[in-house]
């Protein structure tokens, strides 16, 4: 009697999901415990908040709501990322704006380093080169302590971009009128070269960034008067029209104390004057330095747009942070992955193909079920 093959359905040997989660599951056992604050027990252990946040961030949902009605739902998100129990909306948004951020910080900086370590140098030879910048975030009007103006509420994401990796580093909050410039050491660590636009223009903190040993790369505002100290060679045929060792400020007034080293050079038809403390490399690779400042922007743009940093989905300070830190590791998790898999930087064609096998391997998960699944769902048919 002849027999007929039936083709089966493709296992699911390494989810797409648990490949992008694999390098906090490497410290999973470091990470500080999240335990309750009272006597209640948790409804949500802290992989879970974290695994909710990543597809949070990585899918484009609109709401917490839309995310809860997946997590309840969605084949993948209930056996991967939800708690066997589920968890309903005020355990949830409990979940977000009290507990966790210890916990979040801990993963990012491990993440960090894992990226510094993994992913190559783009520009080595000119250090390592940190864009500082700020990002508004817009605000609900009950979030009042995101004061930005009587009729608007918004917050400020201060961040020093690893401009070599194309990789977020250390991360502050502020509300929407916070000031950048205090904020600049808390950025840089020692050895690095913070790289800034010229809301960043203070001769007090030129002053104390070189006492503290902090490298920066500044544009200046126009019209800054310039007391020449020494006059650097300058090569023929270089956009660069100016080099030397200069005092900034009117003498006796707001001058600096210490000298720094001042480059001016031309892009088109505009003058660029730039003040910096490094004195190792050629006026060009300074020039360079201050352009590539413009990674920081596209990484606002891009984070912005693509990785659902909005809807809002906590309005405290503590549950805003959890959720930008959420994006950021997010993001973080994309570049090893591209790495890893592509020997690319993150896209946007990459975090589609990332959805698109997700909810391929869902559709599978969704014709075999794991056997946990499958016996949990007979116990309910029984009842």
């Amino acid at each position: 009697m002849p027999r007929s093959l039936t083709a089966q359905a493709p296992r699911i040997q390494e989810p797409s999901f648990q490949e992008l989660w694999q390098p906090v599951e490497n410290f999973l056992d470091d990470i500080p415990l999240l335990s309750s604050r009272g006597n209640r027990k948790l409804k949500m252990n802290f992989a879970q908040q974290l695994k909710s946040l990543i597809l949070f961030h990585l899918e484009e949902y609109d709401s917490a709501r839309h995310l809860l009605q997946v997590l309840e739902q969605d084949d993948f998100a209930r056996s991967f990322i939800a708690p066997p129990e589920g968890i309903g909306r005020s355990s949830y948004c409990e979940a977000l704006n009290t507990r966790g951020l210890e916990q979040l910080l801990f993963v990012y900086e491990k993440l960090q380093a894992q990226a510094t370590a993994t992913l190559p140098a783009a520009h080595s030879h000119l250090g390592d080169l940190v864009a500082i910048d700020g990002t508004l975030i817009d605000a609900l009007c009950s979030m009042t302590w995101a004061d930005y103006s009587s009729t608007t509420r918004k917050a400020k994401i201060h961040l020093g971009l690893d401009i070599n990796r194309g990789t977020p580093g250390k991360v502050c909050l502020t509300d929407g009128k916070g000031d950048e410039r205090p904020l600049v050491p808390r950025l840089l660590s020692p050895g690095q070269t913070g790289v800034m636009d010229r809301n960043y223009h203070c001769h007090r903190n030129f002053d104390l960034w070189q006492e503290q040993g902090l490298h920066f790369v500044c544009r200046l505002r126009a019209g800054t008067t310039k007391t020449c100290l020494q006059a650097h060679d300058i090569p023929e045929g270089s956009p660069v029209f100016y080099d030397a060792l200069v005092l900034l400020g009117t003498p006796k007034v707001r001058q600096t104390q210490r000298p720094l080293r001042l480059v001016g050079y031309w892009v088109e038809s505009k003058q660029f004057w730039v003040a910096t403390s490094r004195h190792d490399l050629a006026a060009a690779d300074i020039a360079l330095i201050y352009k590539l400042r413009w990674e920081i922007e596209k990484f606002f743009a891009w984070w912005k747009q693509h990785l659902n940093v909005y809807p809002l989905i906590a309005r405290s300070p503590y549950g805003f942070m959890v959720q930008i830190l959420g994006g950021l590791i997010t993001y973080l998790l994309l570049a090893i992955y591209c790495h890893k898999h592509f020997q690319e930087r993150v896209s946007l064609n990459r975090v589609r193909e990332l959805r698109i096998n997700i909810q391929n391997e869902a559709r599978i998960l969704h014709n075999h079920p794991p056997k946990s699944q499958r016996l949990r769902d007979y116990a309910f048919a029984k009842t």
